[in-house]
């Protein structure tokens, strides 16, 4: 074979510990800004500050500014009628996963739109109802506003018809959701979203497709079916539809299938077809609107005793502020739906910002969406923020900004005010067929698994989890728990990392896992013990006890060892039988002599070996008088590669500090190389160093640890392996 030729380089330069670099290189003094500096900026206002605040604060201003009238209004409006068709069907549709009459959909289509199209920061996201908030919300209504039984017991609700109550719960809980998102906003926190990694909200909403499914299935079957919410809901709800399967509506069933035969055929169309297609083929509006004549010409309502959609009153309804008792009661499901519906909106805003290369600002987006709710609440509209489908209807029709969005809450404005009549002889079960075939892509997420098990498993666990649990126990309760298990596989990395000894490569400076290769050069009596993660109070034993393992000896019990045995050699001497001669310590006894016990006083066998008092250093490595057996030695240096340990904390810090005590007590030189300057300054802080812990232990890089080592501690050249290239000449080997 043809060997490629690869490019070398040559490097020479002293060798460097912390202390040679800093002596030799100058740092430039920075100053670091006070909390009271911080402080006294944040609340300082000019001319320039109050200007980006305000584009800040509206950022339609932004992009009307730079709008390109010939090029993108055409394009605008044609994306907002084709999302505005689509937010009409799906509002209908959505209102009954939230246990409301359909028409409250439209609210929801309506209001949320107008107000993110000033303070939002994303040009293609449809805002409206999205079908995992519509279910956590109908969770509440149905928990205070049952379908069999009577309500919670909640001022305000005296007079009000059962629809009017579940209006009122609905508006309330999409009120306080609002709240908690603006203050989220408000205050700086949109980085919580970090904490739902793509691997959770996967399995949450695979989960939520389930309850959707299985929620629609008693308007797809045409059943009674009383709503639930809590621990096995769904279980109870199966229940209660298989009892009555006998009682299928045979028109809502075979229309369902209809409808999702040829909604499902039509899309995989305008999948396989996008390029071609100048916009995809708005089937879910075309079938509705012949499932609508055709119920109308065929009267399914009276003949076929089908449940249609009714009476959609003209108009808008006035104004209502929000039950501060429903608050109380419904403030756990709240923070929730509060997270889901900011995370799912700005993980869409952010795929399509990097498309079409702009910047979104995640705190913008918590204001624009507190603010969106809470005034949509205001007017009697439920929990708004993207449906994945409706955002991608918007963004390839060709829809260049909100402009596009503002279309769209037209277009559903004029089925409110003047057209929804025409919608009444829709059967419900179409809409429940629109809502489980548009399900595929959430529920097609659970091939994933199989691929997170061969990759990922910590990961794989958290999706089969949090899906699992969120099935089972609600949406609330299973993201909950998805939450705590995806931070404990957080945790469990962190405390136990992949510790490494590591070697040298052949011929290189280059040090790798000893295990991985087989061209490698490890000098005698020197260890590489490489530490992949932070040090903090969790994991501090478990580095201590790997690296016991990865010098094979435990530094204490070596130190404890030695200063008894010199507690028995003392005691030999003073009763004279043993004695110094030219060849060492002599036992001149013939009695049996025993180790000594005397365990009196056990902090001094913790201190380093003293040899005062005593006419010659042992050497421990060598055979010692008495029958005395000290554990071997022989590694004489260690070195610790920090280059991925990111922080300490001062648990760590005290750990750490005596692990390196005991080694340097057993005479093992330690080295810590490519140290955080961060983390070294905060060893001088925190007053790490002191006479046997030194910060002359500190070097630059593996390379300039493992030279020092060997000039310290030479090896025979003829075996010596180490790349000559990278080294000073006096430093070869």
């Amino acid at each position: 074979k043809k060997r490629v030729k690869m490019k070398q380089y040559v490097v020479t330069r002293p060798l460097y510990s912390e202390d040679a670099f800093a002596d030799e290189h100058e740092k430039i003094h920075r100053h670091h800004k006070t909390l009271r500096h911080h402080v006294k900026q944040y609340f300082t206002c000019d001319l320039k500050r109050a200007k980006n605040a305000a584009l800040s604060l509206l950022p339609f201003i932004g992009w009307m500014r730079i709008y390109q009238l010939k090029e993108w209004l055409l394009s605008d409006i044609v994306s907002g009628v084709s999302t505005g068709l689509v937010a009409v069907l799906q509002g209908l549709a959505y209102s009954l996963l939230a246990s409301l009459p359909p028409w409250y959909g439209l609210f929801t289509a309506f209001f949320p739109v107008i107000v993110y199209f000033f303070l939002g920061t994303s040009r293609h996201i449809s805002v409206g109802a999205f079908p995992v908030l519509s279910l956590m919300v109908g969770a509440v209504v149905t928990r205070l506003v049952p379908d069999e039984g009577p309500p919670v017991n909640i001022t305000g609700f005296e007079g009000l018809t059962i629809d009017e109550q579940r209006v009122m719960v609905a508006a309330s809980v999409t009120f306080l959701m609002g709240i908690m998102q603006l203050a989220m906003g408000l205050l700086q926190v949109g980085f919580i979203v970090m904490y739902l990694s793509d691997t959770l909200v996967s399995g949450f909403t695979t989960a939520a497709a389930v309850h959707i499914l299985v929620s629609q299935l008693k308007f797809v079957l045409g059943l009674v079916v009383p709503g639930l919410s809590g621990p096995l809901s769904i279980v109870y709800t199966l229940e209660k539809i298989f009892v009555q399967i006998e009682k299928t509506n045979v028109c809502d069933l075979v229309t369902s299938i209809l409808i999702m035969v040829v909604v499902f055929i039509v899309k995989e169309i305008n999948d396989r077809y996008k390029a071609k297609l100048p916009v995809p083929i708005p089937i879910e509006v075309i079938m509705t609107v012949i499932a609508c004549g055709v119920s109308y010409a065929f009267n399914f309502r009276v003949n076929y005793k089908v449940d249609v959609v009714g009476r959609i009153p003209v108009g808008y309804e006035s104004p209502m502020g929000p039950n501060m008792q429903i608050f109380g009661q419904t403030a756990v499901e709240a923070f929730p739906m509060a997270i889901v519906g900011f995370a799912v909106a700005f993980s869409v805003a952010k795929v399509y910002s990097v498309k079409h290369d702009y910047i979104i600002d995640g705190n913008q987006e918590l204001i624009a969406f507190g603010a969106s709710n809470i005034i949509g609440a205001a007017f009697k509209s439920f929990a708004a923020s993207t449906a994945l489908s409706r955002s991608a209807v918007q963004e390839s029709t060709g829809g260049k900004t909100q402009i596009a969005g503002l279309l769209s809450a037209l277009i559903v404005m004029v089925v409110t005010l003047a057209i929804g009549f025409l919608l009444e002889p829709l059967p419900k079960s179409v809409l429940g067929a629109v809502v489980i075939v548009n399900l595929k892509g959430m529920l097609m997420q659970i091939r994933e698994v199989p691929y997170l098990w061969r990759r990922d498993r910590p990961d794989c666990v958290v999706w089969v989890v949090t899906c699992l649990a969120s099935i089972l126990l609600g949406l609330d309760l299973g993201l909950a728990v998805g939450l705590g298990i995806e931070l404990l596989t957080v945790v469990f990395r962190a405390q136990f990392p992949r510790c490494s000894v590591l070697a040298n490569i052949t011929g290189t400076d280059i040090y790798k896992d000893r295990k991985d290769y087989m061209s490698i050069y490890e000098p005698e009596g020197v260890k590489i013990f490489r530490i992949p993660s932070p040090i903090f109070f969790a994991n501090i034993d478990f580095f201590r006890g790997k690296l016991v393992e990865a010098v094979g000896f435990n530094p204490l019990r070596v130190l404890r060892k030695r200063n008894k045995a010199l507690r028995t050699i003392r005691k030999l001497l003073k009763k004279g039988e043993l004695q110094m001669t030219s060849k060492g310590l002599l036992l001149i006894s013939s009695g049996p002599i025993e180790e000594s016990e005397d365990e009196s006083n056990m902090e001094e066998l913790d201190q380093p070996t003293d040899f005062k008092d005593l006419p010659v250093q042992v050497n421990w490595n060598s055979e010692l008088p008495a029958n005395i057996h000290v554990p071997r030695v022989d590694v004489h240096s260690l070195i610790l590669d920090f280059s991925a340990v990111s922080f300490l904390d001062i648990s760590a810090l005290k750990g750490l500090k005596a692990a390196l005590k005991e080694l340097i007590r057993v005479e093992v030189e330690v080295y810590i190389v490519a140290c955080d300057a961060y983390i070294l300054k905060k060893l001088h802080s925190c007053m790490f160093f002191d006479d046997e812990v030194k910060s002359s232990m500190f070097f630059l890089t593996l390379h300039d640890a493992m030279l020092h080592i060997l000039e310290k501690h030479p090896v025979d050249s003829e075996n010596t392996k180490v790349c000559e290239k990278v080294s000073e000449p006096e430093t070869k080997f």
